[in-house]
């Protein structure tokens, strides 16, 4: 597989492009108006929904739509009559737990299918994030998420070759990756961990079959051993409307 070097941990793998490789144009509209909330900076003015019409050459019903996926995403806020670059999202720290875990204590039955497994150099931003070294080998591991046989999620993790590097052929794809972690002598020491919601891309929408407009909650997780060492990048898509998620809080 050719995987960009520049593609971030965090983002929608392959950018969010379907196979098929047909890209809707307020997708397309509403990358390009990502990038410039980049410029214009938190508190900035974007353009009018005229403006940016004429500017990308498409009719405002597309601008209309871009820009209200980014305000749902957080990324956007209405003020007075105008819309400007929102500030960053606020964390909650969530606890260590294992999906297969969590799906079975509610009495469904747990299921995943891969969509890929593929090797590549370790691009900067996965190691600066994890502490992994830049160009060393690592895994990527795609799977579709399933309770009782409905598509649920999109799980993307990324672990060294060198701590598993049977992976491509000791590992069931259907089962759950921290016990084969267990299985290979690896523990969890602790983890570092965010959520937040998102829209799907057209690429996940597509994936777990359902609306692009749905919401969608998105977990980040870093986690290392218990001697320190890095361990796993997981970037974590759940549907909005069939997760909600618990944390345990001690005085």
């Amino acid at each position: 597989m050719d995987y960009p070097n520049d593609q971030a941990p965090g983002a929608p793998v392959r950018s969010g492009i379907p196979e098929h490789g047909r890209i809707p144009k307020y997708y397309a509209v509403k990358a390009r108006i990502a990038a410039l909330l980049e410029e214009l900076g938190e508190g900035g003015v974007i353009p009018t929904e005229r403006d940016l019409a004429e500017r990308y050459d498409v009719a405002r019903e597309t601008v209309r739509q871009a820009v209200r996926e980014l305000v749902l995403e957080g990324r956007l806020r209405r003020k007075g009559r105008g819309t400007v670059v929102a500030g960053p999202k606020l964390t909650q720290p969530l606890s260590l737990a294992s999906y297969t875990e969590g799906v079975r204590r509610q009495g469904r039955t747990p299921g995943r299918t891969l969509i890929g497994l593929d090797r590549f150099p370790c691009p900067d931003a996965l190691a600066a994030e994890t502490g992994l070294t830049r160009g060393e080998p690592v895994w990527h591991l795609e799977r579709l998420l399933l309770a009782d046989e409905e598509r649920v999620g999109l799980e993307s993790t990324y672990v060294a070759v060198e701590r598993l590097p049977r992976l491509d052929s000791d590992f069931d794809p259907d089962s759950s990756f921290y016990g084969y972690l267990a299985a290979q002598g690896i523990s969890f020491g602790d983890a570092d961990e965010r959520i937040e919601t998102v829209l799907a891309t057209p690429r996940e929408a597509l994936l777990i079959g359902t609306p692009p407009a749905l919401p969608m909650l998105l977990i980040h997780r870093v986690s290392r051993d218990t001697e320190g060492r890095p361990l796993e990048r997981v970037r974590s898509l759940y549907r909005g409307d069939r997760f909600s998620f618990t944390t345990h809080l001690k005085g």
